[in-house]
């Protein structure tokens, strides 16, 4: 099986921790969006999207980089995202949707999120996404193959 993970990751690096441990599960390529084409999307069996949550939404370089897609079959899709508050992945999945991805899981975690007031305080969830957090990405990713 052809495994791509298209991942965002800017404020800590915790997005690319979590993408490198499933990529290292499934054998997966792991690129930025501006790293991929639109029809070598077409060429992987599974195709993983995540990035940290910004305002409550995905980073929007990979939500852009989805609405530019062109629309029509596609095949399966699973989204990953890290944050600091529980995570809606339903905007997301519908997205995908949309775009002819068939969505079949999501994974989220919590990681440091230092965004806004939370930096003053040193952040929340220090330390994370910590061993345990990837060994979970690693067995979510091995469920999909």
């Amino acid at each position: 099986m052809k495994v791509l993970i298209v991942c965002v990751s800017v404020s800590h690096g915790n997005t690319r921790k979590v993408a490198e441990a499933m990529g290292a599960a499934l054998g997966a390529r792991v690129v930025e969006p501006e790293e991929v084409t639109a029809a070598e999307i077409g060429e992987y069996d599974l195709v993983g999207f995540g990035s940290g949550i910004f305002s409550m939404a995905f980073h929007p370089r990979l939500r852009e980089f989805i609405k530019a897609l062109p629309e029509g079959p596609r095949g399966r899709a699973f989204v990953f995202a890290t944050s600091g508050f529980p995570v809606l992945m339903g905007p997301m999945t519908r997205l995908l949707g949309r775009r002819g991805f068939k969505v079949v899981d999501t994974f989220s975690v919590r990681a440091l999120d230092t965004f806004a007031p939370l930096k003053l305080v040193g952040g929340i969830n220090k330390g994370r996404p910590d061993a345990g957090d990837l060994n979970a990405a690693r067995a979510f990713a091995a469920t999909l193959s």
